[in-house]
C-alpha cells in the first residue's frame, strides 16, 4: 500500500498548515502560539487533550473502538532554531531570527495528520497516545516533559518517532536497531585574563591568545587520547571576546559540544578537556573555568520495535525502498530520553530537500507529510492490537 488513501485525500490542508507553523516558528519553551494550533485541531477531532506538560508540551489521547489493546504513543518535536531564514519562499520565516530549519513544523504536521486519520479510522484496538514535545533542540524538552510524569500520567506500551531526511531520496525510510545517534554533552569554556589596551599587550594577559592555543589543544583529544576506533567528535561552535579594536579584553569563552557513543569515550573526553584547561591556566597565568552538561543520551532503537517500523514502512514505500543498513549519526536526539523509559524506535524518512538540517536554505519537500502520517498511523493499528 502506497501513502494512505485517506491521508493523500486531506494533504493539501496538511501542506497549508505546515506552512503556517514554518512562517510563524517558535524556539523551544515558547510554542504557545504552535501547541495552540495543534490543541485547535486534536478537539476539533474529538481528541482529548492534555497541555502544559514540558511548559508548552501536550498529549492527545484516543481511544480505538475495536476494543481492548495496547497504548502506542507516537510523538513529534515543534520547535524551530534560532536561525535567520534566507529562502525567501512565500511561507517563509516572518519572526527575525527564528526558523524551522530543522523540519519539526513537518514532524508536527505529520503527527497531526496521523491523529485526523485515526480519529476518523477508530477501528483499532487499544489506546493511541501522541506526544507534541516542545524544546528539542538541545534545550531538554522530552526530559521535562518525563519529570513532569509523561509515562506515568499517560502510560504506553511502546512509542515512536521519525525525522525528515534530506539525505535520503522521497520513498525511502531509514531504520535500524541498537545505537543510531550520538548522546552529546554542551560545554561552554570562561577565560579570565587581564584587559589592557592593544598598544600595551605586555600590560595584560590576553585571553584571546589563550583561547585560540586552548581551542588547538582541545583538538588533539579525539585524535590523541581517544581510541581511533570508538566515534568521537569535539567541535568548538562558538568563539566570543572584545568590543573595540584597540581592547585587549578582560574575557573569551568558548563553547561547543562533544558527541559520542561510549560513556568511557565520553568521560575521557571530559577529562581531558578539563585537565587541558587547567594546563593552559597555569602555563599563561590566567583563569580557565570550564562547564560541561549532559544534553542528549545516546538514541537506541529496540529491537522489536524496529522490526515493527521495517514492516509497517515497506507497506507505504515498498520493500526496496526501507533502509535497514544504515550507520550511526553523530547528530543527537532528545527522543532518547523517552526510549530509555519506553521501548520503541526512532526512523528516517525521505524527501527532496536539498541542503541539509540547521542550514538557513533548508526547504522541507511537503511530498513527505502523507508519508511521515501514513507510517504513524499505521503504527498504531498495526501495534495496538500486536
Amino acid at each position: 500500500m502506497p501513502a494512505l488513501p485517506e491521508i493523500l485525500s486531506f494533504t493539501d490542508e496538511l501542506v497549508a498548515i505546515r506552512r503556517d507553523l514554518h512562517a510563524h516558528p517558535e524556539i523551544g519553551f515558547e510554542e504557545v502560539r504552535t501547541s495552540d494550533i495543534v490543541a485547535e485541531k486534536l478537539a476539533s477531532w474529538g481528541i482529548e487533550i492534555h497541555r502544559g506538560i514540558g511548559k508548552t508540551g501536550l498529549v492527545g489521547i484516543l481511544h480505538g473502538t475495536g476494543g481492548p489493546g495496547r497504548r502506542i504513543g507516537l510523538r513529534a518535536d515543534m520547535d524551530a532554531l534560532p536561525i535567520q531564514e534566507i529562502t525567501n519562499l512565500p511561507w517563509r520565516s516572518t519572526v527575525a531570527g527564528k526558523m524551522h530549519a530543522c523540519g519539526h513544523d513537518g514532524h508536527t504536521t505529520m503527527l497531526l495528520g496521523a491523529a485526523r486519520y485515526l480519529a476518523e479510522n477508530r477501528g483499532f484496538k487499544g489506546t493511541a497516545v501522541f506526544v507534541f514535545q516542545p524544546a528539542e533542540e538541545g534545550l531538554g524538552g522530552a526530559r521535562s516533559m518525563i519529570a513532569e510524569k509523561l509515562f506515568e500520567r499517560f502510560p504506553c506500551d511502546e512509542i515512536y518517532g521519525l525525522h525528515n531526511s534530506p539525505d535520503l531520496d522521497p520513498g525511502q525510510i531509514s531504520i535500524f536497531p541498537g545505537p543510531a545517534m550520538a548522546g552529546a554533552d554542551f560545554f561552554d569554556i570562561k577565560i579570565t585574563g587581564r584587559g589592557s589596551h592593544g598598544a600595551m599587550p605586555h600590560m595584560g594577559r590576553d585571553p584571546i591568545v589563550v583561547a585560540m592555543s586552548l581551542a588547538n589543544a582541545l583538538q588533539t583529544i579525539v585524535s590523541r587520547n581517544a581510541d581511533p576506533r570508538e566515534a568521537a567528535v569535539l567541535s568548538i561552535t562558538q568563539i566570543h571576546a572584545g568590543s573595540a579594536y584597540n581592547v585587549i579584553p578582560e574575557e573569551a569563552v568558548l563553547a561547543g559540544t562533544i558527541r559520542t557513543f561510549s560513556p568511557e569515550i565520553g568521560a575521557l573526553v571530559r577529562d581531558r578537556m578539563r585537565e587541558i584547561a587547567a594546563g593552559t591556566a597555569a602555563s599563561f597565568g590566567v583563569t580557565i573555568d570550564v562547564d560541561i552538561r549532559n544534553i542528549f543520551n545516546v538514541l537506541v532503537n529496540h529491537e522489536a520495535q524496529t522490526d515493527a517500523v521495517v514492516a509497517v514502512a515497506a507497506e507505504i514505500v515498498g520493500t526496496e525502498g526501507v533502509l535497514t543498513d544504515g550507520k550511526p549519526l553523530m547528530g543527537s536526539e532528545d527522543f532518547a530520553d523517552m526510549l530509555r523509559v519506553v521501548p520503541g524506535a526512532y526512523a528516517w524518512v525521505g524527501h527532496a530537500g536539498t541542503v541539509p538540517v540547521h542550514n538557513p536554505a533548508y526547504v522541507l519537500d511537503d511530498g513527505i507529510l502523507p508519508v511521515g502520517a501514513s507510517l504513524l498511523a499505521r503504527l498504531v493499528e498495526t501495534r495496538t492490537a500486536a
